[in-house]
């Protein structure tokens, strides 16, 4: 039994250093992907429309995906990137583009090329019939058209040139087998068509861009090719080549979602970031130190790994990093601390017990203790992220794949790293011939009066219910009397934001953007990025890039040059549908956890966790809504996070909970048992809600206006979190198992006096 034991410590050490070099060599050979949130550039979701002639399917819009390829490609954009989202929508992402009036003109339009004969001008009154068309030509002058003779299928290649003769730009069109047919009967219908003035419509998405005269030349045979001719510049003509060339669209597509943020915005975030990471992290390493002495020093360093393999696995799997990505990489380090605390208080309570043995064995025991705790904790963070990838939108998304990431990574530093440097420092002499400086020599007296002396919490177990619900009530009053400040992801609209260069009060701009033709929008202060310097956010319905461009000028006139920090827009459908999948979200995240905790202990456990979820979940949104805090995808990952890391500490008292429920003490009751577990870990609470406290204070403080809101309402769920665990979920799991739970001899006894508690000879009361 003892050599596997001895090669134990090595095996984990090699594995360790097989890690960190396989990280440290990832790290150097691979570069990260930034999203265009910390880079900057345009973001453009397009989802593909069903046409008369073809269903919008995967099929169609691959082949669309192709075409759109191909524009993209034509507008000279460093390193874009599409992708297939689903089976309609295309995600189109443009690195440095700040203007996306261009980008969506050329790569959003449907470009429907469709050739008509014009039947002749339209006398005012005149309206569109069955198979004739009224519309508008180059010029504006209204004439009608005959039905569609052929469309952009039947084209082979489009070319902007230039005349050398009339210096005229022109478009150069090819047609292809199929097409040259319909061109040439579409010439000759034309060249006998007097009364139309021998003219052709060249239509894009429904508007006339040209309307030639056919040539007499053509009438005698028209080939497969012909000039498209027009008011043409140098660009418009590359524009439409462009288009034409790609070829048309097989379906239409609309575009449901624009997101452009500004160059700067992304330097100054991952900036502030960094810093919010790097106080965190040194006063998470400076309590632990301070708590843990040795042991804790040798889990700070462990932390070190952690941030080298979280960045390593983001570049092996090629993930983006997004903004919430970087939170989520923070966040995961107070998992990696979670898990360290749950290892050094039950090797504290090991060696309390069994001082002969060593603190190598109490260590030992200690990491043997809290595995199933640290896993299932693990698990559950895990579930969360996962939903945040399957069901957010946007950046949120990086923030679901970095948490998974670095929750993985913290396990790795927490159960291997962390435990190959404190298995060898509790080895070395120093640390055997003084093992108060190891950390794990006492429990401290804080932690002894607790057990032996704590409150009896779950003596008034349904009067926490009690409170409870009457704190429920005020949330539940505060989003039904004030409503849900909602943002433009849930509602469908359009947010500017801009950074002014001279100072300008909410209301002055307000009067700027109503006198530039928006008297509905909302338009506010708020604090930049770096928060050293003043924005305006201007929040709108749905409007056109040109509209948008519109407020821009005004307030460039007024307070400028004002910056583009940010530009939103989303569809009034995609708001509608991303609103529906944050309840289905929060709705299966409940679930989920319902069912793991159900499998791992009982469904009076897991019925307990998830009302306390509830719970917790209905107080933040509550508290958002009593003071107006806008609610929007950043919020639903804050709110997923918190479902992952409050059932935590649920975790670990309910694991307390049941491994005393095994060594069930004669005369005990359920109650005391309960309240036991819940006096027991309280330390281990205290100092992981500390430890991941610094960090979410750093990143609420200097995380920079994208992160606050999140960084604050997750230090609302993890506080809610930990007292819910207590007042909450222990006393309705209490509740249900004294109902539900099958009754033993000993409970049965108790049950006469279920506040008394019979000493067992040679334990003291409390202890495990």
């Amino acid at each position: 039994m003892s050599r596997p034991d001895s090669r134990a410590p090595l095996w984990r050490a090699v594995a360790a250093l097989a890690v960190l070099v396989i990280s440290a060599v990832i790290a150097l050979n691979f570069s990260p992907r930034l999203g265009l949130d910390l880079r900057g550039g345009t973001q453009i979701v397009l989802e593909t429309q069903d046409s008369e002639r073809t269903k919008a399917d995967s099929e169609s819009t691959d082949r669309a995906l192709e075409v759109l390829r191909g524009r993209v490609d034509a507008l000279g954009v460093s390193e874009p990137t599409l992708a297939r989202s689903g089976e309609r929508r295309i995600i189109v992402e443009l690195p440095g583009v700040q203007d996306p009036r261009k980008a969506a003109d050329v790569i959003g339009q449907t470009a429907q090329l469709t050739f008509h004969n014009v039947i002749g001008p339209a006398p005012e009154g005149t309206e569109s019939t069955e198979g004739q068309t009224v519309v508008n030509d180059e010029d504006g002058n209204p004439i009608i058209v005959g039905p569609q003779e052929l469309d952009g299928n039947g084209v082979t290649s489009a070319k902007s040139e230039q005349e050398q003769q009339s210096l005229q730009w022109v478009v150069n069109v090819k047609f292809n087998k199929e097409g040259t047919p319909g061109w040439q009967k579409l010439v000759q219908d034309a060249c006998a068509n007097t009364a139309g003035g021998q003219r052709i419509a060249i239509m894009l998405d429904n508007e006339v861009i040209s309307s030639p005269q056919v040539q007499p030349s053509l009438c005698a045979g028209a080939g497969s090719t012909t000039s498209i001719t027009g008011d043409f510049t140098s660009q418009t003509a590359k524009d439409l080549a462009i288009l034409i060339e790609g070829g048309a669209l097989p379906v239409p597509v609309e575009v449901i979602e624009q997101r452009t943020v500004g160059a700067t915005l992304g330097d100054a975030a991952i900036e502030a970031s960094f810093e919010a990471a790097i106080i965190g992290v040194i006063l998470t390493a400076i309590f632990i130190v301070f708590v843990y002495r040795l042991m804790g020093f040798m889990a700070s360093i462990a932390l070190g790994s952690y941030a080298l393999m979280s960045y390593a696995m983001l570049l092996w799997l090629g993930a983006t990093l997004t903004l919430p990505g970087l939170a989520g990489f923070v966040l995961a380090i107070g998992l990696a601390i979670d898990a360290n605390v749950l290892v050094f208080e039950r090797a504290r309570e090991e060696y309390a017990r069994r001082r002969g043995d060593g603190l190598s064995r109490a260590l030992d025991t200690g990491y043997n203790k809290a595995w199933s705790a640290i896993l299932d904790s693990n698990v559950t963070t895990l579930i969360a992220a996962g939903l945040l990838f399957f069901l957010a939108s946007g950046p949120v998304k990086g923030f679901g794949v970095t948490l998974s990431i670095g929750t993985i990574a913290s396990m790795v530093s927490a159960l291997v790293i962390a435990r190959v440097l404190t298995d060898w420092a509790v080895r070395r002499s120093f640390a055997k011939n003084r093992p108060a400086i190891t950390g794990l020599a006492g429990t401290g007296r804080l932690r002894e009066w607790l057990v032996t002396k704590g409150p009896f919490l779950m003596r008034k177990a349904g009067t926490w219910i009690v409170v409870t619900v009457v704190g429920l009530v005020l949330a539940v009053t505060g989003i039904v009397t004030q409503g849900l400040n909602l943002g433009v992801e849930f509602t469908g609209g359009r947010i500017l934001d801009f950074q002014v260069t001279k100072a300008i009060s909410a209301d002055e701009a307000r009067e700027v953007v109503s006198d530039a033709g928006f008297p509905g929008a909302v338009v506010q202060e708020s604090s930049g990025e770096s928060g050293d310097q003043d924005n305006i956010t201007v929040r709108t319905d749905q409007i056109t890039d040109d509209e948008a461009a519109t407020i821009e000028e005004a307030l460039d006139e007024a307070a400028g040059p004002v910056t583009k920090d940010r530009d939103e827009l989303i569809g009034p459908s995609l708001g509608e549908e991303l609103r529906n999948q944050a309840i289905i979200a929060f709705i299966i995240a409940l679930a989920a956890q319902m069912v793991y905790l159900a499998v791992r202990f009982r469904w009076t456990f897991a019925t307990a966790a998830v009302l306390s979820l509830a719970s917790v979940v209905t107080a933040v949104v509550g508290i958002f809504a009593w003071v107006g805090e806008p609610v929007d995808g950043v919020f639903l990952a804050a709110i997923l996070s918190i479902i992952g890391l409050a059932v935590n500490d649920t975790i670990v008292v309910f694991d307390r909970i049941r491994e005393n429920l095994r060594e069930h003490r004669e005369g005990s009751s359920l109650r005391k048992t309960f309240n036991d577990a819940i006096m027991q870990t309280i330390p281990r609470t205290v100092n992981t809600g500390l430890g991941a406290m610094f960090i979410l204070a750093a990143l609420a403080i200097l995380g920079g206006a994208s992160l606050q809101p999140f960084a604050i309402a997750l230090l609302l769920g993890l506080t809610l979190g930990t007292l819910a665990t207590i007042f909450v979920a222990s006393p309705i799991a209490l509740l249900l198992e004294e109902r539900f739970r099958p009754k033993s001899k000993e409970d049965r006894v108790a049950a006469a006096d279920p506040y008394a508690t019979v000493p067992t000879a040679g334990r003291e009361s409390g202890t495990l």
